[in-house]
């Protein structure tokens, strides 16, 4: 029955409330320790929700955690990779190696590696990082740490990035391998040429290249980079639009 609790046992009565007096009541008839009703608070509004989208220099306004395709745009994209250091930044010489350069020679290597490989895995080739134009480029062991919620924001956004540009959502596991070994390969290259590591470490970490050019880097401007970048990517359409 609802009300003021009971004892189990009748010969046991509740204990008073904390800070109430045993006493019974004044000769006034009330309590001398009863409290007053609490005065009603007024009602707060619901904090907003953090914000979780970046307006773009296109105008668009990108939600990172909920990305649609159609906030999805390449001049952002080539502008904003041409802007984010590779290797945080720790690489020798007076300008950072910047993502779109990196990405231009995957895309390279893949169509060594596959000769004749469709435009439209070397256009997927081309965009491998392209969710990091928003969420910037993170060494691999830190990435591991974060685990989980970062994989998930990132791959919903190469979804939205692939959707918009015609490729499926999810890529076929044989030319994510591809590309992977592209990744590693230009990793290498980056390793050894610009970022400190001795060819023992590369090779531990990022394997032997097989089946690419032996490269020599030369860190490319921002505003160069993409621009090669955005041409790239024309081309690779215009391929894939004429198949």
């Amino acid at each position: 029955m609802a009300g003021a609790p009971q004892s189990r046992n009748s010969a046991f009565p509740v204990s008073p409330p904390k800070g109430a007096s045993p006493r019974g009541p004044s000769p006034g008839g009330t309590t001398p320790d009863a409290q007053k009703p609490e005065a009603q608070k007024p009602a707060t509004q619901k904090s907003a929700a953090p914000r979780a989208w970046q307006r773009m220099l296109s105008g668009r306004r990108l939600d990172i955690l909920d990305p649609s395709p159609v906030d999805i745009e390449i001049d952002d994209i080539a502008h904003g990779l041409a802007r984010v250091a590779r290797w945080n930044g720790q690489t020798v010489g007076p300008l950072p190696f910047n993502v779109a350069q990196h990405s231009l020679i995957v895309e390279a290597f893949c169509g060594e590696m596959k000769p004749g490989w469709p435009a439209r895995w070397r256009l997927a080739a081309l965009l491998h990082d392209a969710p990091e134009f928003v969420i910037g480029d993170m060494i691999s062991p830190f990435k591991a740490q974060l685990g989980g919620v970062y994989k998930q924001i990132e791959h919903r956004l190469q979804q939205a990035v692939h959707l918009r540009f015609g490729l499926p959502a999810d890529l076929p596991s044989a030319v994510e391998k591809t590309i992977k070994r592209g990744d590693r390969a230009c990793a290498f290259f980056e390793a050894t040429q610009i970022a400190g590591f001795t060819h023992a470490e590369a090779r531990k970490f990022f394997g032997t290249p097989r089946g690419v050019s032996q490269i020599e880097l030369k860190t490319m401007t921002a505003t160069a980079a993409q621009a090669a970048y955005i041409k790239r990517f024309k081309e690779l359409m215009a391929a894939c639009d004429a198949t």
